[in-house]
């Protein structure tokens, strides 16, 4: 039964009311528990997870050039004494990894990732230098998901670990 009236904006009312209540109507038969699984998942694993994915990267990275694996391209690109500051910056990026990935120290860790990455970025990745149109594209994608990678690595700076970390464990 529809319920007629005189006032358009009451009626419109009832008929929003109306549809609201069926809509949601599949919200409320959502049990508890469900609901604290997605809570647990959005709160405790993804925060765990962001951690694990972003310390892979430098995890890999650090072992690569701890070695000085990349040295000749670095050398090549310009750096000075590319033998010493290639392992070192293997250095950074393998302490900065392993400080986000157990979750100990992270606000350190973080930027212990942001110098390694600002002057990597910014030597290696020179796309404004580069004449040939590919390489210009390829260095310029490289340099911008460097700089996207220091975003992430200011937002660990900022925020620092979540839980699931070695420096929110019960004592």
């Amino acid at each position: 039964m529809r319920c007629i009236s005189a006032n358009p904006e009451e009626s419109a009312n009832r008929q929003e009311s109306a549809f609201l209540r069926v809509t949601l109507l599949p919200a409320r038969l959502i049990s508890t528990r469900f609901v604290s699984l997605l809570k647990f998942i959005t709160m405790k694993i993804v925060p765990l997870l962001g951690r694990v994915l972003f310390g892979l990267i430098f995890l890999m990275s650090g072992l690569t050039h701890i070695t000085g694996a990349g040295a000749d391209h670095a050398a090549a690109a310009g750096v000075p004494v590319a033998g010493i500051l290639v392992p070192f910056a293997g250095l950074l990026s393998l302490l900065g990894a392993l400080s986000i990935l157990l979750g100990y120290k992270v606000k350190y860790g973080a930027w212990l990732i942001v110098i390694f990455l600002v002057p990597v970025t910014i030597a290696l990745h020179n796309f404004w230098a580069v004449k040939d149109p590919m390489q210009l594209q390829m260095q310029m994608a490289m340099f911008m998901k460097n700089v996207a990678i220091l975003g992430g690595a200011l937002l660990f700076a900022y925020f620092g670990t979540g839980p699931y970390s070695l420096d929110n464990r019960k004592a």
